[in-house]
């Protein structure tokens, strides 16, 4: 959200404008009870936000009890299209005032690529070195299936009908009775939604997961990708005065969606093949639907204006291709050659797709069709030439620049699709693949040492290892499996369908070495004549602070390994190498996660500096400020100096989303921010930057040694405090959502940290108000250090407004405080059954909360949490007033549901409820795990 106050006044107005309307529907399709009930609590709350009654509390309480669980449901989802209404409105709000400020004569929002252009020429940085680094620049978000989107994708296109029937109100042209129809409509797609279930009926499949995220490409990012280029073209063309920067297409997208198979046992090969053939076809269908559009365009007879002779040739050989299509088309279109063109390139499209479609295999025998994306676009660049050469530079530069920018991005996989899994799955299935070659005899036993021995001869020896396959475990035969799935598909969808393979919990360099004898077991890896090559790109990811630690040891080990630098130089010297922000979190705290991670990428660039590689950093950020959320801008600039150059991959998990990518005014704003933040960080490859304050550097050090020990010794060393987690959290309640195909834990049963996995550990500690795990340990640490020398106050000070990295690490951490809430935390304390135990964890908590927030006060030299940023902190603001009556709601559900006096079917009554206070929960705090 940008720092600068919007316009607070229409703002508001917009917000009540919508909550009125919401206000109608309730009374007409709920009926007045249902109004009346709302109201009593919405006004309640208010009341007690600005002044405390414990009568009225009291009162309030009893009400809440009293309502019958039909009417309860209806309350509950009253509030959650509230926040839905309110989110939308800040959303609309936010791009209108960024549409504002470009009218204005100088007036750039921070992170649009005009902005950027103008700092760093500015910075004496020209148009040459703008164009080098565009040309370096690539921007990777990934899309994830973590289970923590909890909308369907019938409200997310509600939603956006709201929006855009909210957005026409800004139209100053409107009259009355336009005005009008205006209003009526808004209300009409108010209803819609109000009459939509907003909760799944069942868990959703893989497939499920795979449509919704299509669902994004299909409603905004095919017209956002080419927007933003031309956004950039046109930034460029302003600040540089002339027409010499060319756009390369610098954005990528990733899925793990229907790859990641990492604890989730319904990511099958057939899955990830079925995946990857759906992106395929529906990116095909983009191109098919555009390709129309110009077909209908590009009347240009030939005796009007000269076409290129090149493209005249071209269709001669398309003309042999197709005879009986060529006989027609000259027929029909005798001096129009476009046309003739276009429909040539229309049926080697057509063909291709429905080949995808049959299911039959694409490969060098499928005719005319066209064998791969590069191919096709030789065409359009072919079209777009020839129109530039008779100055149609308008149409070349805009809708045939646009088609060509999504091929050049899309390509014909639409994403390319990583596949992940957990290093000890690839450990046992070679055991067991090659149980019979001498030197694999107890594998599992052999030291990391003889293993990379092992694995490096396994490599060099030509062909395969195993003649026949043996019987192998359904754990090894699927790992198999997934080997000849990516093999396969390479070959008949696009060489460029599949990413690159994650490995989480890398712990040796063994696990990377592992999956690339594995690739070359199926003819993904091996001998060519320049040497050895693999098509699999390994990523290793590391997770724990643990493995952050080691990450060194592991990377030096693997890149000594001279098989692995012969394979890697296959790769263009490029190294992926992810960093998990989730679990380092849960492991050791905000504080801890986030250091560790900045020295990693730090001790990285010095690895690629040192060995003459290529290393891209692959974040694993998830929504929340727990698991690295924040905003992508800010984010991107408080890397390291001179750590990200020029190429940066980001996983978009969950809720994220929705809130970036459902609407295309939203999805421009976050891929520019996202693209120009990258471009500025990488101003080191153009010239020299300036390195971080060592003092600041050993400060943060000290700074994150006592945050970690405090949180560890709340998280490991205080009795009772799994039992408490679980109990006054709604943990369990929560793995009953149909949100996610992916299991909430490890391993079933177990209550251990180890067991948990990130994402439900944030989720959790966020309903129930506590979101200790983005801020505990903050307090201790600043004010263990400040002690009582009151010029160390001052140097944490000038950390905060002169480091970026520090700036955005307080930033996020006070948002995250703001949400947090101790009085209803404290309420949600009362849940566990050892009272007793609960109460001493509870102020344990509460006392670290009061130790953070006044020293982030004195720190910030603030009054109140977001005193910088009146815009989010007005927006939280107005979310707490009714978020707090579900918190109540919430609670009074699980008393009744965790009841073991009351009958099974008293209890699961409530069952139902008490998941929509989680939904509507996590929409008023915009973010879930």
């Amino acid at each position: 959200m940008e720092k600068t106050t919007i316009n607070d006044k229409a703002l508001r107005a917009r917000v009540k404008l919508l909550g009125n309307l919401l206000g109608e529907v309730l009374r007409e399709q709920a009926g007045a009870r249902v109004f009346n009930a709302v109201e009593q609590l919405r006004q309640g709350y208010i009341r007690l936000h600005k002044k405390e009654d414990l009568r009225l509390r009291s009162r309030l309480a009893r009400f809440t009890d009293a309502l019958p669980q039909d009417d309860l449901v209806l309350v509950i989802r009253a509030f959650n299209t509230y926040f839905s209404l309110v989110n939308i409105a800040e959303e609309e709000f936010q791009h209108l005032h960024r549409r504002r400020l470009l009218q204005k004569k100088d007036g750039l929002w921070v992170g649009s690529f005009e902005e950027t252009f103008r700092e760093l020429q500015n910075q004496g940085i020209n148009s040459g070195q703008i164009q080098f680094l565009l040309d370096q620049t690539r921007y990777l978000p990934v899309f994830t299936a973590h289970p923590t989107e909890s909308k369907r994708r019938t409200v997310l296109h509600g939603l956006r009908r709201i929006f855009v029937a909210s957005k026409m109100l800004d139209d100053p042209s409107l009259n009355d009775e336009e005005e009008q129809d205006v209003l009526d409509n808004l209300k009409a797609q108010i209803q819609i939604l109000w009459e939509t279930e907003e909760v799944r009926a069942n868990r959703p499949q893989v497939q499920d997961e795979v449509e919704n995220g299509l669902f994004y490409f299909r409603d905004s990012l095919f017209e956002a990708v080419p927007r933003t280029y031309q956004a950039a073209r046109r930034a460029a063309r302003r600040v540089f005065g002339n027409d010499d920067i060319d756009i390369p297409a610098f954005i990528r997208f990733g899925s793990w969606i229907g790859g990641d198979r990492d604890g989730n046992p319904n990511v099958t090969a057939a899955i990830t093949g079925w995946a990857l053939r759906t992106q395929s076809i529906e990116v095909l269908r983009e191109y098919q639907r555009r390709l129309n559009d110009l077909y209908q365009l590009l009347g240009h007879s030939s005796r009007f204006c000269a076409i290129s002779p090149i493209l005249l040739a071209s269709l001669e050989r398309d003309a042999d291709d197709f005879p009986e299509l060529a006989e027609w088309v000259d027929q029909r279109f005798p001096s129009e050659p476009y046309r003739r063109k276009l429909r040539y390139v229309m049926t080697r499209l057509d063909l291709r797709l429905r080949q995808l479609e049959n299911g039959q295999v694409l490969n060098e025998s499928s005719g005319p069709a066209y064998a791969a994306a590069e191919d096709f676009l030789d065409d359009l660049l072919l079209v777009r030439d020839s129109l530039r050469g008779h100055n149609d530079d308008y149409i070349a530069d805009h809708e045939v620049q646009d088609i060509i920018w999504l091929v050049q991005t899309f390509g014909f996989h639409l994403a390319n699709l990583d596949i992940r899994q957990e290093s000890t799955v690839h450990s046992r299935t070679i055991a067991e693949l090659f149980a019979a070659v001498p030197s694999f005899v107890n594998y599992l036993e052999l030291p990391e040492e003889t293993r990379l021995l092992v694995l490096s001869e396994a490599l060099r020896r030509p062909g395969p290892l195993v003649e026949k396959q043996p019987d192998l475990s359904p754990m090894a035969a699927e790992t198999c499996a997934m080997f000849r799935c990516i093999a396969q598909l390479r070959r008949e969808v696009s060489a460029a369908g599949f990413g690159n393979y994650v490995i989480s919990m890398t712990h040796e360099a063994s696990h990377i070495m592992e999956v690339l004898v594995l690739a070359k077991e199926f003819g993904l890896a091996g001998w060519s004549r320049q040497g050895l090559y693999s098509e699999i790109a390994v990523t290793p990811l590391f997770e724990t602070i643990h493995d952050l630690e080691r990450m060194d040891t592991v990377m030096s080990t693997l890149l000594d390994n001279p098989v692995y630098t012969e394979i890697l130089r296959s790769q263009d010297d490029t190294q992926e190498v992810m960093l998990g922000y989730s679990d380092s979190c849960k492991d050791g705290g905000i504080l801890s996660s986030s250091w560790f991670l900045y020295q990693a990428q730090m001790r990285l660039a010095a690895l690629a500096d040192k060995r003459r590689i290529q290393v891209r950093i692959f974040h694993g950020r998830g929504g929340s400020v727990g698991r690295g959320g924040g905003p992508t801008y800010e984010a991107i600039l408080a890397q390291p100096p001179d750590t990200v150059r020029g190429q940066i991959k980001i996983t978009e998990q969950g809720e994220v989303l929705s809130f970036k990518y459902a609407n295309l005014e939203t999805a421009i704003y976050e891929l520019t921010v996202g693209a120009a933040g990258l471009i500025k960080a990488s101003i080191g490859l153009v010239r020299s930057v300036s390195s971080d304050n060592p003092d600041h550097l050993r400060i943060m050090t000290e700074l994150t040694r006592t945050g970690e020990a405090v949180y560890r010794d709340l998280t490991e060393n205080t009795p009772g405090f799994m039992d408490y987690f679980y109990e006054a959290t709604p943990l369990n309640e929560i793995a009953h959502m149909n949100i996610g195909s992916r299991p909430s834990h490890r391993q079933r049963g177990d209550r251990s940290m180890s067991s948990i996995r990130a994402i439900p550990w944030i989720f959790a500690w966020a309903q129930s108000r506590h979101i200790l795990p983005a801020w505990y340990g903050l307090g201790s640490a600043l004010a263990q250090w400040r002690e009582d020398k009151p010029e160390r106050l001052q140097v944490l000070q000038d950390m905060y407004q002169q480091w970026p990295f520090f700036r955005a690490l307080m930033s996020n951490i006070i948002m995250a405080m703001a949400k947090t809430d101790m009085a209803i935390a404290g309420e949600y304390a009362g849940l566990p059954r050892d009272q007793e135990v609960a109460a001493g964890i509870y102020q344990k908590i509460r006392a670290e909360f009061e130790r953070s927030l006044a020293e982030v006060l004195v720190m910030t030299e603030s009054k109140q949490l977001l005193a910088d940023n009146p815009t989010l902190a007005f927006s939280l603001q107005r979310r707490n007033v009714y978020m707090e009556p579900l918190n109540h709601i919430q609670l009074a559900l699980l008393h009744r549901y965790r009841n073991d006096d009351a009958p099974p079917e008293f209890r699961e009554i409530w069952l139902d409820p008490l998941l929509r206070t989680i939904n509507a929960i996590s929409a008023g705090q915009r973010n879930t795990g």
